[in-house]
């Protein structure tokens, strides 16, 4: 594919700037001020990068609404991360998906495949799997039976889609994304030790010959459109209902959805979060890295859970919740300001810590007299 070549009107236009031209500039990269050259839009999208835009050799550069500078090309925009992102998009070439089933994939009789779908070496396609118009399975994708699949999605090398799981329009699945393996799902015989320690507070009696049974998987996972999974993120099948993953959900990489899990539209859940069984997230959720969430817990609408924190209970809509166990923010900072406000007291008992203790030792004698 040849360079990609604009116009400063063409990107203006694009990113719904305003033009400020100093000279005639074709672009065909865009970099940071430091890294960009004659040819590149400079991107100074905060205070930082605005400031080195005096060592740049670019004589454009993309900048906040209201940044005015002499001597070169300026392209203002309201949301510089929006512009941003459609800048990239002009720019972006994607991988190498051609438009064909290639000889070595193994496809079932059954399955039925749309029009212009790319297949790629080894792929395997199950019995009576549908995958939609103009969607991508690059090499190594395994599609398990019964397994539909929308259009214009893209599933880069190595995905697995287990048996049943229908997966809606424009989705895109990293390398190592795994959709339905079976739920961690288990029962013992008599009580073992989490439901004693739940019920009573402590373990008391341990049965050393405890048989584990295995709880079957018989639900699905269900992907709403235009949702974006991590790579080796793992999203387990439901019991007896569905796992399901709202429209327009973005899902970083290692992440962990355990079964019968519900995630809302528009969630954003960022690397090493884990999500254990029957939770319900709400919509447009952000739950940052790291935090874990235990079973059966609800999270409500428009929340924000910041990073390493450790869900223990349901919280309602529009909360912030940090800590381990979690708490709302304002909450934590209160402990925090406690905390400091201890420590005050600790010193200042230390200091007059010898006047106690000879008051004290005065009202024992007083006491022997």
């Amino acid at each position: 594919m040849g360079e990609r070549k604009f116009s400063l009107e063409e990107l203006a236009q694009a990113v719904g700037g305003i033009l400020t031209k100093a000279q005639d500039v074709i672009v065909t990269s865009v970099a940071p001020p430091k890294l960009a050259d004659e040819n590149t839009l400079a991107l100074a999208m905060n205070e930082e990068e605005i400031e080195n835009i005096s060592q740049t050799k670019a004589r454009a550069v993309l900048v906040p609404l209201g940044v005015n500078l002499d001597g070169i090309s300026t392209i203002e925009v309201e949301r510089p991360r929006l512009a941003f992102m459609k800048l990239l998009n002009m720019f972006y070439v994607g991988p190498d998906t051609p438009r064909n089933i290639h000889p070595t994939a193994v496809i079932d009789e059954t399955a039925k495949i749309g029009q212009n779908v790319s297949i790629g070496a080894n792929v395997f396609v199950g019995r009576n799997a549908v995958i939609g118009d103009n969607t991508a399975l690059m090499p190594n994708v395994y599609i398990g039976r019964n397994v539909k699949v929308g259009a214009d999605c893209l599933f880069h090398p190595g995905v697995h889609v287990g048996d049943d799981i229908q997966i809606g329009s424009r989705c895109i699945f990293h390398h190592g994304v795994s959709l339905g393996a079976d739920g961690f799902s288990f029962v013992t015989e008599t009580p073992n030790n989490i439901e004693q320690a739940r019920s009573e507070g402590a373990i008391k009696e341990v049965n050393t010959q405890v048989k584990v049974f295995k709880i079957p998987s018989l639900g699905a996972v269900v992907i709403e459109d235009d949702v974006e999974i991590g790579a080796n993120t793992c999203i387990d099948r439901g019991t007896v209902e569905n796992t399901i993953i709202g429209a327009q959900t973005k899902i970083d990489d290692l992440v962990m959805i355990g079964h019968n899990c519900r995630i809302g539209k528009a969630c954003t859940i960022v690397s090493q979060v884990g999500i254990a069984g029957s939770c319900v997230i709400g919509d447009r959720v952000v739950i940052a890295g790291q935090a874990g969430l235990k079973d059966h817990v609800e999270i409500g609408d428009d929340s924000i859970i910041l990073a390493k924190a450790g869900i223990t209970k349901s919280f309602p809509k529009k909360s912030v919740v940090m800590g381990a166990p979690a708490v709302l923010r304002k909450d934590f900072i209160k402990r925090l300001k406690y905390l400091d406000e201890a420590e005050i007291m600790v010193k200042k008992y230390k200091q007059y810590q010898h006047l106690l203790e000879d008051y004290e030792k005065f009202l024992n004698e007083d006491a022997k007299i």
